[in-house]
């Protein structure tokens, strides 16, 4: 599976991540300061992931800066895009369960690599809730999304 990862920075979570990914068959498709010549300013990385896999281009994508927070807020602007910053693999089980996530955003400051690998496991291990009260809440969010234009820029 085609997973889009980007950082606005080079560091060992990011390296750590892309081989946990290739590791357990999937194909990291690198963005911002992993892939040559890509704008590797937050807004911009968190933007390109998230439209990667808005389009389809991707099946989920994973955002990493120092905290976590300005990618997160970047790839959510883009519609369809459901990003959660996780910190340990109970939230991002939660958040793929309940919320349909389909970004994670990683703090390049906060999480190791081996907190990073329980995340990831715990991200793709954890199939999307079947209650009826939760796919409600997240058709509203996709409800949300088709009524707001998109727009060029930020």
């Amino acid at each position: 599976m085609k997973i889009a990862l980007g950082s606005d920075m080079r560091a060992e979570l990011v390296a750590a991540v892309e081989a946990w990914l290739r590791r357990n068959g999937h194909e990291p498709v690198a963005f911002g300061a992993i892939r040559p010549g890509d704008d590797d300013a937050w807004p911009s990385v968190g933007r390109a992931v998230a439209e990667a896999v808005a389009s389809g281009e991707c099946a989920s994508g994973i955002v990493c800066c120092w905290t976590g927070t300005g990618v997160s807020i970047a790839a959510n602007k883009v519609p369809g895009i459901r990003a959660a910053l996780c910190w340990d693999a109970a939230t991002a089980a939660g958040a793929r369960k309940w919320n349909d996530a389909n970004v994670l955003a990683l703090s390049i400051r906060f999480v190791s690599a081996p907190v990073a690998e329980e995340i990831l496991a715990a991200w793709f291990g954890t199939a999307v809730s079947d209650d009826d009260g939760d796919r409600a809440m997240i058709a509203a969010l996709r409800d949300r999304d088709q009524s707001v234009a998109p727009s060029s820029s930020f």
